[in-house]
């Protein structure tokens, strides 16, 4: 062995020996400096490129189809006033108010209530809106206050089957018997108005607060309207119209029996005095 390759080992033995246990590299490294540590590979890097996942794409979802809301009636008054008009007989003008949706009253009621009697009597008695037992049966004042009714007509000799005709200002029974609102009497009162003009009655009774406010346009309490004698414009004429106490209140207070008596006493001489019975006008 050559010289210098022994001094080489013996270099390297010693350098052993001394804890040397890494060859150096070729170029000085820096250990002072902080190594960033190599970053780790996707999930999708590792994937082959067929199976890499591949960006959803998001397809526009369909709108769910709006629901058409029902028609709402922006003026039921004026259509009311409209479809009357059209009506040329009482059998129209029943069908129309079967017919007719602009009524919320309508909607909770059983029946549409539209007269009784003899429409040709020329007699017309209005009252204020059917009760329950009118709603059920389809006619106007059936319950315990038509039955008073009946009695004070024929304290007058006046019968519905023979000479009178009733009808109610309001056609559908409101909730719990209550007074309708000025609303719903403007609905039904195109209604009633071409009812009285297609009847051509030649006297009117108004039985109650109710009715002679909505067909008289009178704000007066009953008690100061009762017992005189006003006018309704109808058919180019004006018709004699007396306001009187409704039935049902007298049930409530008998002891004004007597001015209804009264009134009824007045409304037996108006026929006189008007030649209905001379003309066959009523029969009794």
């Amino acid at each position: 062995m050559s010289q210098d390759k022994s001094e080489a080992l013996a270099a390297l033995a010693w350098l052993i020996d001394a804890g040397a246990d890494e060859a150096l590299q070729d170029d000085p490294v820096d250990r002072f400096t902080a190594v960033a540590p190599k970053a780790k590979a996707s999930p999708q890097a590792l994937r082959p490129a067929s199976e890499a996942i591949r960006p959803k794409t998001e397809l526009p979802k369909p709108s769910p189809p709006k629901s058409v809301p029902p028609a709402v009636d922006t003026d039921p008054i004026g259509r009311a006033t409209e479809i009357a008009a059209r009506c040329n007989s009482l059998a129209e003008l029943k069908a129309a108010l079967e017919a007719f949706e602009g009524s919320a009253l309508k909607k909770l009621a059983t029946s549409t209530v539209f007269a009784d009697g003899t429409p040709d009597c020329h007699i017309m008695f209005i009252g204020e809106a059917p009760g329950r037992e009118e709603d059920l049966a389809g006619l106007p004042f059936v319950g315990r206050a038509g039955k008073l009714l009946d009695k004070m007509l024929a304290a007058i000799k006046l019968d519905r089957k023979k000479n009178v005709y009733i009808t109610n200002v309001i056609n559908w029974r409101p909730p719990e018997n209550r007074d309708p609102s000025p609303e719903e009497a403007a609905t039904c009162l195109p209604f009633l108005r071409r009812h009285i003009e297609l009847v051509e009655p030649e006297i009117i009774i108004v039985l109650g607060a109710v009715a002679a406010r909505h067909v008289m346009g009178r704000t007066d309490g009953i008690m100061r309207l009762r017992g005189k004698w006003l006018e309704y414009y109808a058919n180019g004429r004006m018709v004699p119209v007396m306001p009187t106490l409704h039935p049902a209140y007298l049930l409530r207070r008998a002891i004004d029996k007597k001015l209804a008596w009264r009134d009824l006493q007045a409304i037996d001489e108006k026929i006189k005095s008007l030649g209905l019975l001379e003309r066959g006008v009523v029969r009794g």
